[in-house]
């Protein structure tokens, strides 16, 4: 159907930036610059800089950042990573493809990892923690690394949703031994199809990440080092990822910004629940998403499509209630009470302050 106001607007977003892409595709394209040369080298030294680390590794998806992470890091056969269900099922793949086992704990009332609950989860196979980082919010991890130093454990960050998130002095993705970020084209910094990358400040970690990407090889010596993987970031990707973190920042603030109007308009409209707001003591939300809940979500959901909204529900059925993963033995109350509850409104820098006023107004007719 045609919507008034989609979830995510492709066609706009290039538009604003078309001649730029344009360019940096046809200079890969006229140079033969397809596969790890100049432009995928200067984004990772750009996806460094912006996040604050020494060292980005381009990979071929957020997924694939997760995995090799993990492999770089030795986790496998034997060993337990603890993260949450309430996540796309990337993470838990991540996991279960290296051969570890995931221990699943809830998200608190915001929806990201309820670190109280991690030491609880913990046992002599524990070796790594996984917070994920959802809606463009930081899971506390002044908490999971002070758990994870005390405890020996290493802590890779699921920041696929929040490139540019802060909590106080911490930068998402800069502070546990990796941080994994997609580029998927939705994302906060998308690209045109898949695409990810890990952050690290650790030398060892990225070379092991390099090699991992590109089947094993050291290829100024041409020697196979190991096992590997084809996991490289195009480099017509990176060279569109590049004009893009020019305006990364902008469309941040943007992004923000939608997230006041939202607040101020939905605030006390019938039972919905809001985020946290964008000016909320220490953290930096990014607003990947704004998920609002309600006890009638799929109501409100038809009635927003029928009015030429589109929204979005992440996840209708929590991942560890999918028979077929082997996760079902995990009782996780906060994330099965939240799947049944939470609707994502449409929120991307492209929006018109009157197309979220007009989501807004449809909101409140629902309710009236």
């Amino acid at each position: 159907m045609e919507y008034k106001v989609r979830f995510v607007n492709y066609p706009e977003h290039y538009r604003r930036i078309w001649n730029e892409v344009i360019d940096a595709m046809s200079e890969c394209l006229s140079k033969g610059d397809l596969i790890a040369r100049r432009q995928l080298e200067e984004f990772e030294a750009n996806l460094a800089r912006f996040v604050g680390t020494k060292y980005a590794v381009g990979l071929n998806s957020g997924t694939d950042a997760l995995l090799l992470s993990l492999k770089a890091a030795g986790i496998g056969k034997g060993h337990e990573v603890i993260t949450v269900s309430h996540t796309f099922v990337a993470t838990i793949t991540s996991i279960v493809f290296n051969g570890a086992t995931p221990k699943l704990i809830d998200v608190g009332a915001d929806m990201e990892m309820d670190v109280s609950k991690i030491e609880k989860a913990m046992t002599k196979k524990t070796r790594a923690i996984i917070p994920v980082h959802l809606n463009g919010r930081m899971t506390d991890m002044r908490i999971v690394n002070t758990i994870a130093q005390e405890n020996g454990l290493i802590v890779v960050e699921d920041a696929a949703q929040a490139l540019g998130a802060k909590l106080g002095n911490l930068n998402s993705g800069a502070s546990g031994l990796t941080g994994c970020f997609s580029f998927y084209p939705a994302k906060m910094l998308g690209c045109a199809g898949d695409g990810g990358a890990i952050v690290t400040d650790d030398e060892e970690i990225a070379r092991k990440v390099k090699l991992l990407r590109d089947h094993g090889f050291k290829r100024d010596t041409n020697e196979l080092l190991m096992y590997g993987y084809n996991s490289r970031l195009d480099n017509i990707q990176a060279a569109i990822l590049n004009v893009k973190m020019k305006y990364l920042s902008d469309w941040i603030e943007r992004r923000r910004n939608i997230a006041t109007i939202y607040d101020r308009g939905l605030k006390g409209v019938g039972d919905l629940l809001l985020p946290p707001g964008p000016t909320l003591g220490e953290y930096y939300d990014v607003f990947q998403n704004y998920v609002i809940r309600t006890e009638k979500r799929d109501e409100l959901f038809e009635h927003l499509k029928r009015n030429g909204v589109e929204t979005l529900i992440s996840w209708p059925r929590p991942t560890h209630l999918h028979p077929a993963l082997g996760l079902t033995k995990f009782k996780l109350p906060m994330t099965e009470k939240i799947s049944k509850t939470v609707l994502s409104l449409p929120m991307y820098p492209e929006l018109k302050d009157e197309d979220v006023r007009y989501v807004i107004d449809t909101v409140k007719e629902f309710y009236r």
